[in-house]
Parts: C-alpha cells; structure tokens; sequence
C-alpha cells in the first residue's frame, strides 16, 4: 500500500485544481482512512514523476488511420509511456499563466462558467487548456437543460436536453492541443485525454470515447472521475470483458470491476475474489466496505447490508456516498424508528442535499404518506436532475399512487440516465401491467431480467405475464428459473408450478411437485393448512391413475390413504373432500 500513497495524495492535489472536485475528495476519502502509522506525513507535494505516475502517451502517428477499440494491449503498455510527466514540463513558460489560472479557478469555484473560460481562452499550460474547455462544456450543458426545462410544456422539446454545442467544444479542444509544435507533445495529457472522452460520450461516440478514456487512466490511473465515466460507456458483461484486458494492473482496476459487475449482478463467488483482494490492500477503507454492503445488498443480504452501513457511518457519521442504499434497506427492514433519526441526523447537517431529500422521502413513503413522499424525492430531482434513485423511488410512489402515467415517466427518466438500473426496468413493466397491457409488460420484464438473471422477482414478474397470456409452458420455465434462486424452503413456487402443470395437462408433474411441498412442510413442523390441498391433489392423482390404468399403473394407493386420513382426522377446510376420496379408495380396494 506505500507505494500508492504519494499517488494518492498527487491525485487530490491535480483532481482538485483541474476542477475534478468529485474525484479529488474520492481520492481525499481514500487517503483519509489509511492509518497515521501507515501515512507518514509528506516533507512536500511530490511531483508526478517522483509518484510513479506516467501522464503521457506517445503522440499518434498522424499518417496512421486512427485506432478502434480492438487496439492491442501494447497500444497501451506502460512500456510505451514517456517517463517525462506532462503535468510539470515547461513551468517556466506556464508559470507566466499562473495569475491567469488562478483567476479562471476561482470564477469556476463560483460557478461562473463562461467567465472562467474566457479567462483561459489565451493560456496553453495544460492545466490552463483542461479547466477552460471543461468551463465551457458545463456552461453548454446547464444552458442545455435550462432551454430543455423552459420548453417543458410545449411540443418541440426533445425527449432530453440536447447540447448542440459538443461539436465545437470537441473542435475547440482539438484546437488548443495543437496550438504549436511545443504543445503538440502534450496532445497525450491524460486529463485532456478524458475531457475528451467526456464530450465523445456525451455525444454518444462510445467507442472513440472508450479508446480516450481507456488511454487516459492507463496514464493517470487515480482519476475516478475517469473511472466513472468510463463505466457509464458499458453496457453489459462482454463488453466489460472485452475492454478489462485493455486496462491497467492497478487496484483502481479491481475497483471498477468490482463496481460494474454488482451492478451486473454477478455470481458472488466472482465478485469475492475483488473484494478480499482489495480489503487486503486497503483495509481500512470506507469505499471498499461500502462496496461490500452494496455486495450484499444486491443480493438481498439486508441484515449484513445493514451491519456494514452502520460500521460506515460510525467510522463517518456525515457520509453521504450511497445513502439511498441505506436508506432503502430500511425502508424493506420496516426500520421505522432508524430511518426516522438517519432522516433527523441528515436534515440537521445538510437538508438541501439531493441524497437527504431522497432519505426524508423514503421516510415517509414507509409511513404511507406518498403525497409528502413524492414532494421530497421531486426536490431532490430538482435539486440534482441526474439523481437516478430521486427519479426510480417516485416512480414506485406514483405507483402505490396509482397513477400509471406519472409513474412511467419517472421511470422512462431513470433509464434515460442509467440503462443498466434494472429497477425502472422493473417499475415499467409493473406500470404496464396495471394498466392491463401484458405484452408491453413483457417486454420490460425481459429486460430487468436480462440485468438481474439470478433475482427471483424478475423472473416470477414474466411468469406472471406469460400465465396471462396463457402461456403456460413459459411462465413455468420462468418459475423453474424464479426457483433456482429463491429460498428453497418456500414452497410457493412449487404449489404455482404445479398449478401451471396442471393447466396444461401434465398431472404427473403437477403431483411430483406438490409432494415436494408436502415434504417440505413436514420437515419444518408447518401446519397441516399449508399443505392440506396438496395431499388432496396427489392422492387424487393416484386414485385417478389406478382407475385408468389398473393394478399395472404402479399407483400408490397405500401413500394416498396416508394422506386423506390425515387430512380427513384435521380441523381444515377439506376435511369433506379428503372423506369423499377415501370412499372412493375403498371401492376401489374392494
């Protein structure tokens, strides 16, 4: 771990003056939670080159067709790096700028975009180049999503903002990199390299914006901003797959893996390996413990989910990172009382953050208050527009509402920001199927599943659609799969399979799988209600074998009696049913 700390603290230090404050406090956090004993305190701020960081990357040869993202490894091979940091080479001639700089710094801090950029728009330090183009894309963006909102109501907004202005950002940033052939050798700066990937993905140039970001971090590998975004480009497994062998050997590596294959909801076996490995490496860090409650909290593991988040918040009591997960979890614990003081505790330090406002909704809509729900989680949309939990978490209250349409254009938003958030997915599908258009539902269902395979509700989601539809033999293979990963002890899914079996004729099947229930209720000591219907139905099925097939059927008369005796010697409601049958039994026996 010693030989990331100076990289560390470097990464704090260049993320915060490039504007990156997300990745600088990431970053901060990071270093924060390593002990004093294993931080020794810097004499000074080393230089990248001291850190081991390698910021550039050969120029490209400009008489060769530009690379796709099938580049070989050693396109991006620390081997091909240039030992000289580029975030430090010519200070003389950018110290000049320093006053310039420091003055687009501070109107950026206030928010004062444009004024920042105009500021720069005469500096070619690095540094200079990245925050004057970085100005100008987030000024094009609010002015995007402010004309976006003022044409709300009317019928030529487009169904998102648009930034008609990326074009020449990307023209722009092009520009300052090749203002002279000095510069030109710093075309490579990793953090020019990722604001390039950030406007090629804005844009929707996935693959020219993977290949960007992909050299940026082999550069400069603790830009979690980077990391970020780069993530936002995958859009499921394979392609994560593809692009890891591409990436460097470093923990920030493991990290993202470790982040996107959650979100995948992979195997735990898979994700363990990430998370042991990077526990051991920094075991101390309140990232890596946040990601294991998130480990859990996919797979609907709340009560460890919820012991790790209060370890969290004990080691940090105002950390905000993932407080909607949290959040969430009591809300599905029915932690009344908990989530009422998180909700105290969080409006007392911060009320007008996004994540709080989300926190006060989920407080309330446990309550069942879901007018009050619905006004919290709008604030927290209006406060952070991309806050994707604010907008999926309404979605379920306009549902519990019953408002459909509201509900699915809360959902629609989410996917908007995050295709790979099954959640809206799944909230679509229940807003079609409220209004009684299965197909619709189908579809959407399918989707979710697609994202959470191993998550039983999915699959009983499409089951549920297809029995509609009289689809039987669909829906059962879709409860077979609902099956694999339920609780093995809860016999629902049986009685539903073996109703479905029943639908479409296939008794024996039906009968298999209502003896299973009947085993597993006598296992656990259940009472004879649970499981009085299905000793009915398999000591029918008997009965009706042996009066088809006669002796040779290899019915089992014996079992049947059992069965209808002890239901026939209960208190339930099929006590007259089960006496009939044993009737019939003994006419048959005579």
């Amino acid at each position: 771990m010693d030989i990331h700390i100076p990289q560390i603290r470097r990464a704090v230090h260049d993320c915060s003056e490039r504007g990156l404050y997300a990745a600088a406090k990431w970053a901060a956090d990071f270093l924060l939670h390593i002990p004093p004993s294993e931080r020794p305190p810097p004499s000074h701020l080393p230089s990248s080159s001291s850190t081991g960081f390698r910021t550039s990357t050969p120029t490209r040869n400009h008489g060769h067709q530009r690379p796709s993202l099938s580049f070989a490894v050693s396109d991006v091979d620390d081997s091909n790096m240039l030992t000289e940091d580029v975030l430090n080479v010519h200070d003389d001639i950018y110290a000049l700028e320093e006053d310039f700089f420091l003055a687009g710094r501070e109107s950026f801090n206030s928010k004062e975009f444009e004024k920042a950029s105009h500021i720069l728009k005469d500096c070619h330090g690095p540094k200079a180049r990245f925050l004057r183009v970085y100005s100008a894309f987030l000024a094009s963006e609010k002015e995007a999503s402010d004309n976006w909102t003022y044409r709300r109501e009317s019928r030529i907004q487009d169904e998102k903002p648009v930034n008609q202005k990326l074009p020449a950002l990307l023209q722009l940033l092009h520009n300052v990199n090749n203002t002279s052939p000095e510069l030109e050798k710093n075309e490579m700066d990793p953090f020019l390299l990722f604001l390039k990937g950030l406007i090629l993905g804005t844009m929707k140039r996935r693959a020219e914006a993977t290949e960007c970001l992909i050299l940026s971090l082999t550069a400069y590998p603790w830009n979690w901003s980077c990391w970020l975004q780069l993530s936002a480009m995958i859009e499921d497994p394979e392609e994560w797959s593809r692009l890891a062998k591409h990436l460097p050997q470093h923990p920030t590596t493991k990290m993202l893996a470790l982040k996107i294959l959650i979100e995948f909801n992979a195997p735990p076996e898979t994700l363990d390996e990430y998370v042991n490995e990077l526990t051991e490496l920094f075991p101390y860090s309140l990232f890596i413990r946040s990601q294991k409650a998130l480990l859990a909290y996919h797979h609907r593991d709340f009560a460890e989910a919820e012991s790790i988040f209060e370890s969290i918040l004990a080691v940090d009591p105002y950390r905000i990172d993932n407080l909607d997960i949290y959040a969430n979890i009591l809300y599905v614990e029915q932690s009344r009382a908990k989530l009422s003081d998180l909700a105290q505790r969080y409006i007392r330090s911060d009320k007008d953050r996004p994540e709080v406002c989300g926190l006060i909704g989920n407080y309330y809509s446990l309550r069942c208050e879901h007018e009050k729900a619905v006004k919290y989680f709008r604030r927290a949309i209006q406060l952070d527009p991309t806050h994707l939990a604010a907008w999926t978490l309404m979605g379920h209250e306009y549902l519990e509402m019953k408002n459909p349409q509201a509900a699915n254009e809360a959902y629609r938003r989410a996917i908007d920001l995050n295709r790979k958030d099954y959640r809206a997915w799944y909230g679509l599908g229940k807003t079609y199927e409220l209004l009684d258009m299965v197909h619709y539902a189908l579809h959407y269902y399918q989707r979710a599943a697609a994202l959470r395979p191993y998550d039983s509700r999915m699959w009983l989601a499409l089951a549920g659609c297809y029995r509609s539809l009289n689809k039987f033999k669909e829906a059962i293979e879709c409860m077979k799969r609902a099956q694999m990963s339920a609780d093995p002890s809860e016999i629902s899914h049986f009685i539903a399979i073996a109703t479905l079996y029943d639908k479409v004729g296939d008794m024996a099947s039906a009968a298999t799988h209502h003896r299973r229930c009947i085993e597993i209720c006598r296992k656990q000591g259940r009472h004879l209600q649970e499981y009085a219907k299905s000793c009915i139905y398999v000591a029918e099925y008997e009965i009706n074998l042996y009066t088809t097939n006669g002796p040779s059927s290899n019915a089992d008369l014996k079992g049947a009696r059992a069965l209808l005796e002890e239901v026939s010697e209960s208190n339930v409601e099929e006590v007259s049913l089960a006496a009939d049958l044993l009737r019939k039994l003994r006419g048959l026996r005579t």
